[in-house]
């Protein structure tokens, strides 16, 4: 029995899949793309401005960040350079200030030593009481308060060569000018009585008159 006519048994799968492909293919290419509304484009305009401002912010830290690093640096390099300074400075004035303190002391026990030493010619000086001498101990009184004298002159004189201060002239003011306050100066013979001049005339005389006594005796005796 002959069977029933079913068209779709001539029909060719392949040959319906090229004309499904083909119009497909047909289609625009940019069919599918779409327009962006005007809302779209602004937000995407937003988003673009907001991620430039993060990207500014970002920057504006970096920069932030970058000069406080150059900051660091400078300080720490003030530091090494300041330090190695004053290392080399205070160990170098403590070394001076040392050497100056020493020489200070010394000159400070020098001149104490110099001091009593003064006070002691002094008090010699002013034990010397000229109206105690008799014509028997002249001579012996006269000899002894020179040579007080005279050690007390060389007492001065060596402490002069030590102390400049002691070359400025009396009544002068530290830091006057001593030549010109010596312009007038009293002469040393001033204020001293005419007993005590005769007393040092005649002892710086009778040695002289001792040797021309001695001289004339042998000259008669050998006569």
């Amino acid at each position: 029995m002959p069977s029933v006519y079913d068209a779709s048994e001539f029909v060719d799968p392949d040959s319906g899949m090229n004309r499904t492909g083909a119009g497909v293919g047909a289609m625009p290419r940019g069919a599918s793309a779409r327009v962006l509304s005007r809302e779209e484009l602004e937000s995407k305009v937003l988003e673009t401005q907001r991620r430039l401002a993060e990207l500014k912010q970002a920057q504006e830290a970096l920069e932030r960040e970058r000069a406080a690093l150059e900051e660091l640096r400078r300080r720490q390099t003030e530091l090494q350079t300041g330090r190695a300074e004053m290392l080399e400075n205070l160990t170098r004035g403590i070394a001076l200030l040392e050497e100056a303190e020493h020489e200070a002391r010394a000159q400070a026990e020098q001149m104490g030593r110099t001091l009593e030493a003064f006070r002691e010619a002094l008090e010699k000086i002013r034990a010397i009481r000229e109206e105690t001498w008799t014509p028997e101990n002249l001579n012996v009184e006269l000899t002894r308060a020179l040579t007080v004298i005279e050690n007390a002159r060389m007492e001065w004189n060596s402490a002069r060569l030590k102390f400049p201060v002691l070359n400025r002239p009396a009544g002068v003011e530290p830091g006057a000018d001593p030549v010109r306050a010596s312009v007038g100066a009293a002469p040393w013979w001033e204020g001293v009585s005419f007993g005590r001049l005769c007393l040092w005339g005649l002892a710086l005389t009778w040695p002289v008159a001792t040797v021309v006594l001695l001289l004339g005796v042998l000259w008669m005796v050998l006569r």
